[in-house]
């Protein structure tokens, strides 16, 4: 067993970072937002999840204040689209770094879909969206109080999208919808199979 602190890893043993290659697989949070001014994001995080059910609270963090975080916090709203299989290489294009106001969905050849109740459009071609409004904005911080520049955007589900093929017997066949995960690197999973357990009384 290996053992290091993250700091000071041996860089002949690991060149590269583990800790995103071990906290894995992770949700792809593809979000879109707005600027006050109109302008369109979208752009996918690895760094997102679910965190609440009742309410329904999904988050994602940003590493520094890039325009899906700052629209976000400007307008308090933002959409999450489901990534999959079959968007893989869409999703991948809506990483590049393009100039503020030039449209990832365009760069991306995707369309957007209106979303009900916030600004953000949703992917159209995703099989699940979650229209959300923000909530609060955690700045992460070090263990001697030092703001990390992160910030995690926490927001209410308040309206959901789900493509009604994939629903069946008043379930959702998420592996009929193969999201894909992000892993270490440059790696990625497809989820295509699950299990079931009875939870223990």
């Amino acid at each position: 067993m290996i053992f290091f602190e993250p700091q000071s890893r041996d860089r002949k043993i690991f060149p590269h970072d583990p800790i995103k290659a071990l906290v894995t697989p992770r949700p792809i949070g593809w979000i879109s937002t707005v600027s006050a001014k109109g302008e369109l994001n979208l752009a996918p995080y690895s760094y997102f999840n679910a965190f609440s059910s009742s309410p329904p609270i999904v988050g994602f963090s940003s590493e520094g204040d890039k325009d899906s975080s700052t629209f976000a916090v400007q307008t308090g709203e933002f959409v999450w689209s489901m990534a999959t299989w079959e968007l893989r290489d869409q999703m991948n294009a809506t990483a590049a770094s393009l100039a503020r106001g030039e449209s990832e969905f365009k760069h991306a050849r995707l369309e957007s879909a209106p979303s009900r109740l916030v600004r953000p459009p949703r992917v159209a071609a995703s099989p699940a969206a979650f229209e959300c409004r923000v909530t609060e904005v955690v700045k992460l911080k070090d263990l001697d109080g030092r703001d990390s520049g992160r910030r995690l955007v926490l927001g209410r589900v308040v309206g959901i999208h789900v493509a009604e093929r994939f629903v069946r017997q008043g379930r959702v066949d998420s592996a009929a919808m193969r999201p894909i995960a992000r892993g270490g690197y440059d790696e990625y999973s497809v989820v295509e199979q699950v299990f079931s357990m009875p939870r223990p009384a």
